[in-house]
């Protein structure tokens, strides 16, 4: 077993199911930390059970992690190792941890991932949607209104957009997505991943729904949705030949970002709209090129 490096915070995923999925790095990391900061402590306390750790834990959550980043840095100046786990998969991934590791690099100190499991790359992976280009959204508003509001500012977001949901609230959130995206938008609902009871199940947001109404059962445990972006419109569609052309001349000598911004000052159309047609432009050139 290699030793750990000391005087730093070690960033640990863990399984977000299958605890098979633990990784050997991630065991001895576990094993020669001088402490575990962790979500929920009683939660924790049985993964590691099952590794046979016994390492001290000690508790980081929404609710403390300012005033305990401060107490954890400290000690890792003083010589200590530290590891972060969240309940489950990767921390900081709609968990606590920020603030620390933030706090650390304004201090000197090192931060080091060990990566592993993470919710929203499994799901990814096997939604059959574009993975190319995407964002993550995290939870959506807990009130109807204002989680009409979000999707509503994402309604032209063209790149594939991977949610987490509660289960109390997984049929609103696919109502309220089929009610702004359009019924026939593509999803895949990811649920319970790596769990005994693993759904996944894509589709229209229409059929998905009805799928999930059907059976009360697939209202239960853990969601994560991966719903397709919208279409691109096309470039002519978009902006002018006009202002098409001088899109090219820019992006000759320019990056696209560039070429786009300076395009939008000149011509006074949507700096994304210009990007997103710049894109195009760069890649209808390069499949010209290589044919």
């Amino acid at each position: 077993m290699k030793n750990i490096i000391k005087s730093a915070i070690y960033i640990v995923s863990t399984p977000i199911g299958n605890l098979g999925d633990i990784s050997k790095r991630a065991i001895e990391v576990l094993q020669q930390v001088d402490e575990i900061a962790a979500e929920d402590t009683r939660h924790s306390k049985q993964l590691l059970m099952h590794l046979g750790i016994n390492t001290p834990l000690i508790a980081l959550h929404e609710h403390n992690e300012r005033a305990q980043a401060e107490n954890l840095i400290a000690r890792v100046k003083d010589g200590k190792a530290i590891a972060l786990i969240s309940d489950a998969g990767t921390p900081l991934i709609s968990d606590p941890g920020y603030h620390l590791v933030r706090n650390a690099y304004a201090a000197g100190v090192r931060v080091i991932p060990i990566p592993g499991a993470c919710a929203v790359t499994c799901a990814l992976s096997v939604s059959g949607l574009a993975t190319d280009r995407f964002c993550f959204e995290g939870f959506l508003a807990s009130k109807a209104s204002a989680r009409l509001e979000q999707l509503q500012s994402l309604i032209n977001e063209t790149r594939t957009m991977v949610f987490y949901e509660a289960p109390h609230r997984i049929v609103a959130t696919l109502t309220a997505m089929s009610q702004v995206f359009g019924s026939d938008r593509d999803i895949t609902i990811a649920r319970e991943l790596t769990k005994q009871f693993e759904t996944i199940y894509t589709g229209s947001l229409q059929q998905v729904l009805d799928f999930v109404q059907s059976d009360p059962q697939q209202q239960r445990g853990e969601f994560v949705l991966v719903v397709a972006g919208a279409e691109l419109q096309s470039t002519n569609s978009e902006i002018s030949e006009e202002v098409a052309r001088m899109l090219q001349i820019l992006m000759s000598q320019l990056s696209v970002k560039q070429a786009a911004s300076l395009a939008a000052e000149i011509s006074g159309v949507s700096k994304n709209q210009l990007y997103e047609a710049a894109l195009r432009i760069k890649d209808s050139g390069t499949q010209n090129s290589s044919q």
